[in-house]
């Protein structure tokens, strides 16, 4: 039988990609490359010459990014096209891959040769990003476990294994724990509040069940359509709690059993003491030090301080914003607000105050008019064009495939999966299928998975977006064009790699900043029966209701950033506290709304268990200190100024991981970053462009 996994494809044969296809795969480019290593090494050492590029480095990264492209559909189809079978291929390849890995990074011999590499003379002669490639290998190296010894090495890699088993295990549990869950209604009655949009979707979800009526699900959109809108006070509490105890103990199944097998309680504790243990072994004091080495934060008390002092700024905002909730509430006869009231309540003072609903704005943001209006945008920032692709190979009916042109050249491509549905992991991310770098035969070029959550189309209505989805759409946008408008050839430093973790949201929260500006609005709106562009006087309503409860946004985010870093931060092996401690301890001292003692928020907080956060998620805010400070110079040039647009894509989508982020930000925007923009954009203070408060 042909594998095509090990074929060569200029794009993935979804097709014909079956699970019995993976481990088989997977064994023998893992198998290719230790032979190539070892035959490297061995010719290195008879011939007497010292490593070059192109005897070391180019050869691994071939050989390196064969492996990529066999492994990124599969990964990929595990998230958005789960079964039991694939499930299962992945979770032993990831197995096979993490032991290949820690092998690579702790060969000595290796190492010593990218030493070598780094000392010659011809080092100097090495461009930009092959020198910060090498640069970032002998980092990763040592991070790696390189130097130590040889029982500790192992005692590391099999950490290394079990954490990779354990993140695969976490993000299952979530899927599955979300999915068993779902709750079936005969009449709309029951489901009196939502929106017109929300009910017909949930017919479809009965429909697809074979079951009668309506159901609603833990899928987010089904979930926020409820917890958002349903008049039924129980029924917000029931959903509410069905989804804040995802993967823990207290979990339900649709029948009301128990779903406390996808439990990632004991997950979580065991995850904490191997990353603490880690990080030791490598001479950190904790795992948050050892997850700064390679972000451009420099220290774990710099990162405190940071999102401390962000704090004391937004909490006095976020209490004032509560104390109005609470008072509104009140007026309408709810006079003990809870945690299942605070969405529903909150979109109704909204309303109230701005005259404006987030259902009545879905109308003039269809899907398929918001994708054609941010693909306008960046060809007018970027002189970009994106073209659809009518024949490809995919896994679903509902993606589409899209090329980027720039003066008739191609530059790269992408998938875009928008919608949410059965077998699909939740949320929205962008992740890369091809890296541009330098092969034999020319200059491969990127491609990008772009995926998000959205409600699919119902019966002849098209998929109509809320503003937030928009926003989503944009951000995940941002990081696909880092990924596929680099013009950096290296691999390792191509796109997104190498970009230090707490910079690489700066393209994609910028991009962000179109989806609230009155010139760009008319490109991404249009009522999907009229085509009518959004209303002046809707614009006006939602541009005033943009930082509505912005104090409460800005804190939970904070919570959520502290959580995680004081979790690993301040790990005690003696004597462990429980996340649940923790994040007890963080809601005392930054947290305006206390959430009932039975949320089990850790137990689904993928990002930082299962999604490559760990000691990370604060870097949400760090950049966008970056992105609204880059965006500034767009307010004070023109937010269309092409030569502005020019400049941010030379010196910061360009250049992917080549160089580092502050010399990046600095060559745009010809300072470092200030913190100004941020809270003026969130209306957590007004200041002028010259920086001093008014």
């Amino acid at each position: 039988m042909t594998n095509p996994l090990l074929a060569s494809h200029l794009l993935p044969p979804f097709s014909a990609i079956k699970a019995e296809h993976v481990t088989p795969a997977i064994k023998t480019l893992v198998a290719e490359g230790r032979a190539q290593l070892q035959a490297l090494l061995t010719s290195l050492n008879e011939s007497g010459r010292g490593p070059s590029w192109s005897s070391l480095v180019a050869p691994l990264e071939t050989q390196g990014d064969k492996l990529d492209q066999a492994w990124a559909p599969v990964s990929h189809l595990n998230a958005v096209a789960n079964s039991d079978e694939l499930r299962a291929a992945y979770t032993e390849s990831v197995a096979l891959l993490t032991e290949y890995s820690t092998e690579f990074s702790q060969n000595e011999a290796l190492y010593q040769a990218y030493q070598q590499l780094a000392a010659s003379a011809d080092f100097a002669q090495l461009n930009q990003a092959q020198q910060q490639a090498i640069n970032n290998a002998l980092r990763d190296f040592r991070l790696g476990g390189v130097a130590l010894s040889d029982s500790d090495k192992q005692r590391f890699a099999a950490i290394q294994q079990r954490l990779s088993e354990l993140a695969t295990q976490f993000s299952n549990n979530v899927l599955d724990a979300t999915q068993a869950w779902f709750k079936q209604f005969d009449e709309a009655s029951a489901l009196a509040g939502l929106p017109e949009s929300a009910l017909a979707q949930a017919a479809q979800t009965a429909a697809q069940k074979n079951l009668p009526g309506y159901v609603i699900t833990l899928d987010f959109p089904s979930y926020y359509a409820v917890i958002m809108y349903a008049d039924s006070r129980a029924l917000r509490e029931e959903i509410y709690t069905a989804y804040v105890t995802r993967a823990s103990a207290a979990g339900k199944k649709a029948d009301g059993s128990s779903a406390a097998e996808w439990d990632n309680s004991a997950i979580i504790a065991e995850t904490l003491a191997l990353r603490h243990e880690l990080a030791q072994l490598l001479g950190f004091a904790n795992y948050a030090e050892r997850s700064l080495a390679s972000k451009m934060a420099e220290s774990t008390a710099q990162v405190i301080q940071f999102l401390n002092e962000l704090a004391a700024k937004s909490k006095p905002f976020a209490e004032r914003d509560y104390a109005e909730l609470r008072a509104f509430a009140a007026a309408q006869g709810c006079s003990d607000l809870q945690a299942w009231d605070t969405t529903y309540y909150s979109e109704k003072l909204r309303v109230e105050k701005y005259a404006v609903a987030q259902e009545e704005l879905r109308p003039y943001f269809p899907a398929e008019k918001v994708i054609a209006g941010m693909f306008e945008i960046v060809r007018r920032l970027f002189g970009i064009d994106v073209k659809p692709v009518a024949a490809f190979d995919t896994y679903h009916p509902d993606v589409r495939f899209y090329h980027i042109e720039k003066n008739g050249e191609q530059l790269a491509s992408f998938y875009l999966d928008l919608f949410a549905r059965d077998k699909k992991r939740g949320g929205a991310w962008m992740a890369d299928c091809r890296v541009r770098r330098t092969t034999e035969q020319g200059v491969q070029l990127p491609v990008a998975f772009l995926t998000c959550n959205f409600t699919p189309p119902v019966g002849s209505t098209p998929s109509l977006l809320t503003h937030d989805e928009v926003t989503t759409l944009f951000h995940e946008f941002g990081h696909g064009l880092h990924h596929m408008l680099t013009q950096i050839d290296v691999a390792a430093v191509s796109g997104i790699n190498g970009v230090a973790w707490d910079a690489v949201e700066l393209p994609s929260q910028f991009m962000e900043n179109w989806c609230w500006e009155p010139e760009a609005i008319p490109l991404i709106s249009g009522h999907y029966e009229t085509g009518e562009p959004l209303p002046q006087h809707l614009l006006e309503k939602m541009l005033a209701a943009k930082n509505f409860q912005s104090g409460l946004q800005m804190i939970r985010q904070l919570e959520f950033s502290l959580f995680d870093f004081r979790l690993h931060a301040e790990y005690n092996p003696a004597a462990p506290q429980s996340a649940q401690t923790v994040l007890n301890q963080v809601r005392d001292q930054v947290a305006v709304i206390k959430p009932p003692a039975f949320n089990r928020f850790e137990n689904s907080f993928s990002h930082i268990f299962a999604g490559g956060y760990a000691a990370g998620y604060y870097s949400y805010k760090w950049a966008e200190v970056l992105s609204a400070d880059a965006y500034s110079r767009f307010e004070e040039e023109g937010i269309f100024n092409a030569h502005t647009g020019a400049s941010f894509l030379q010196e910061i989508l360009q250049q992917g991981g080549s160089k580092a982020p502050m010399e990046l930000f600095k060559n745009f925007r010809g300072r470092e970053p200030k913190i100004d923009a941020l809270l003026r954009h969130s209306g957590i203070t007004v200041v002028d462009f010259s920086g001093e408060a008014a």
